[in-house]
């Protein structure tokens, strides 16, 4: 089961168009909130785990 809803924890707010297509983890249509973290909670993250599923041939 899903959640409904998808919270985006944010070291830096940057302007849209200003990070590279690839570089995109989730995209923006499945976030429904924004998260900006001071410099004290993003120094301080305890799980950072990034999962893939390598592409068929």
């Amino acid at each position: 089961m899903a959640g409904r809803i998808t919270i985006a924890e944010v070291e830096e707010l940057v302007p849209v168009g200003s990070l590279p297509p690839d570089e995109i983890h989730l995209p923006g249509v499945f976030v429904q909130r924004v998260v900006a973290l001071t410099p004290e909670q993003a120094a301080d993250k305890r799980i950072e785990r990034r999962t893939v599923a390598l592409k068929e041939s």
